[in-house]
Order: structure tokens, then sequence, then C-alpha cells
């Protein structure tokens, strides 16, 4: 079993800036991807951004690229998203999630893909 806890989500002002973080642990573990995701009241979950386990490819969606960045520290099973000049529409439940994977560079930004998910950590943005 692998268990996550992110940590970092709270309130802040449209403009703003927050860092989650995701601590990973539990069984051995090695050669894992690892990605975002949110969900807002009344939405679908939407993934957000994802990382490979060499750390050496990134995906974002669309709404966020150029504002978000995703990085990880596999030597503390720790993967961030730190999000700056954040919008109202940002506002979600953010959960990190995460899979064994076979390829270093290999990405993952379908939700069925990933294998363990934390409980969510929650972003409110104000206008």
């Amino acid at each position: 079993q692998v268990q996550l806890a992110e940590s970092g989500g709270g309130l802040v002002q449209a403009g703003g800036s927050l860092r989650l973080s995701c601590v990973a642990s539990g069984r051995t573990l090695s050669r894992y991807a690892m990605g975002w995701f949110r969900q807002a009241p009344g939405k679908e979950r939407e993934f957000v951004a994802s990382i490979s386990w060499s750390g050496g490819s990134t995906w974002y969606t669309d709404s966020v690229k150029g504002r978000f960045t995703i990085s990880r520290d596999n030597a503390k099973n720790t993967v961030y998203l730190q999000m700056n000049n954040l919008k109202p529409e940002d506002t979600a439940v953010y959960s990190c999630a995460f899979v064994f994977t076979s390829g270093p560079n290999r990405i993952y930004t379908e939700s069925y893909e990933y294998r363990y998910w934390g409980q969510g950590t929650q972003v409110t943005v104000s206008s």
C-alpha cells in the first residue's frame, strides 16, 4: 500500500501564490509518476499536472500553463505544485495521485491511470 498526504492548501486572494506538497509513504517506493488533479464544486475532477519518475517530463492542462509548476524530490518522496497568479476559477479540492511506472520519462494525464490517491487539500481563491 501507498499512502499520500497533501498539504499547503488554504485561502488566498486572486493573484497570490500557494505551494502544495504531497508526501508518499508505505511500501518500497521506486519508479513512480505523480500527478495533481482538482475538483471544483459541481464539476468533474480534472487533470492539472503530471511529472515523470525522472522529473524530466512534465505536462499541464492549458488553463494553468505558465502559472503552475510541478516538481519532485525523490529523496523525500515528495511532489510539489507551485501555484502562482491564482485565479478564482482555480478554487477546488486538489488531490495528488501516484502510479508505479516502467518508463522514467512517462507521464500520465488520465485519472484512471493512477493507482493511489490522497485525501485532497482545499484551495480557495477569493476575488
